[in-house]
């Protein structure tokens, strides 16, 4: 009897460490095949830079600020590097008196980004002054008392594109992100201002949204803007019943964004929202809105998957996934010869393959193993 158990034990002992070992060399594959899909990335968006120092500049700024926040989280290039060098002077030619970029229709988007890029390349203090001032400048853009709506109203707490535009919950995250980054604590009051709009885009009833359509689907996924009575940009959005569906993209922004202002996963909202991705759990698409906006939910959902710190991920069936390995499986069969990336479901931008291309390399960025 001592012999077949110490049989079952070492049989047991034994399957485990392969099962370690071939973890440990997926990880490890994973790491070699990103840095090579790096390395092209990088030496696909280096010669797409005009001579102003833009990447689709027709678009305004904000494309050249993806760019080279990209390019220097990739760790493939310095702030020295000239690509580089010429992407902040031209990014530094739109900041106004405000301190803001690009005045107008696209301000807050903008300043959000190149608030990153300058936060990327700010080694010697060079641009702390530019930071905090962008800083100032995106919390009078928000939509709070200064504008009139206090905390009943759905704009309260949300940003827009910039001037009087809207709020949606896509430029509500990059405005988080932006300020967490940057160095402001998860307690600043624009933070939790900014959690009051985006508890209100979640598809769930509770002390936190008063939203007629909250109960409608009450998944705990997420919905574009609680603006105009709420809309959403998943495939046939409207239900009978007048909720509004949620996907995925949306919910990883909304997830990510209650992270950042200090909710921890014991708190219901934080809760459902994991119920809701580990029910819709996949690469092949964006689940909600199919092809359209993969780029931008790959890079979201890999940077709130680190935010979460897991390094594996359980669906809903309890299966384990290695969400890093299978990140990077899904952007290497996408991508192109030439290095970059482009996406024929061009909604959003993403047949722009400069914007495209920056949230691949984010993507991989985040999805980098730890040690």
């Amino acid at each position: 009897m001592a012999l077949h158990v110490n049989r079952r034990q070492f049989l047991h002992t034994t399957a485990a460490g392969l099962a370690l070992a071939a973890a440990g060399h997926s990880r490890a594959s994973a790491a070699a095949t990103s840095d090579e899909m790096i390395d092209k990335a990088v030496a696909f968006l280096k010669p797409r830079q005009d001579e102003k120092g833009a990447w689709s500049g027709q678009r305004g700024p904000g494309i050249t600020g993806l760019v080279v926040t990209a390019l220097l989280r990739s760790k493939r290039v310095t702030p020295a590097d000239p690509a580089v060098t010429k992407g902040l002077t031209y990014l530094e030619g739109f900041i106004s008196l405000k301190g803001g970029l690009a005045e107008g229709p696209q301000s807050n988007y903008v300043t959000t980004i190149a608030m990153m890029a300058f936060n990327e390349a700010n080694t010697k203090g060079q641009y702390t002054a530019q930071i905090k001032a962008a800083q100032g400048y995106l919390k009078n853009l928000q939509w709070d008392e200064g504008e009139g709506k206090g905390p009943n109203d759905p704009f309260y707490g949300g940003a827009g594109y910039g001037g009087s535009s809207r709020p949606d919950l896509s430029n509500t995250s990059f405005f988080m992100d932006a300020l967490r980054e940057t160095g402001l604590p998860a307690d600043d009051p624009a933070l939790k201002k900014a959690l009051v709009f985006v508890s209100r885009c979640q598809n769930k009833k509770s002390e936190f949204n008063d939203q007629p359509w909250a109960d409608k689907v009450n998944d705990g996924g997420f919905i574009y803007t609680t603006a105009a009575g709420g809309v959403s940009m998943a495939i046939d959005p409207k239900l009978p019943n007048g909720g509004l569906r949620s996907y995925a993209s949306m919910t990883y922004a909304g997830l990510k964004s209650m992270i950042h202002a200090g909710l921890t996963p014991d708190d219901p909202r934080v809760k459902a929202a994991l119920d809701y991705i580990k029910a819709h759990y996949t690469l092949d698409e964006n689940p909600g809105l199919g092809q359209a906006g993969l780029y931008y939910y790959y890079q979201t959902f890999a940077k709130t998957l680190t935010l979460l710190g897991q390094p594996e991920f359980a669906d809903a069936t309890g299966k384990s996934h290695d969400w890093r390995a299978e990140l990077v499986e899904a952007l290497a069969k996408r991508q192109l010869a030439e290095g970059g990336w482009v996406n024929k479901a061009d909604r959003f931008m993403e047949g722009d393959p400069n914007l495209v291309t920056s949230y691949g390399v984010l993507a991989l960025v985040y999805a980098r193993p730890k040690a």
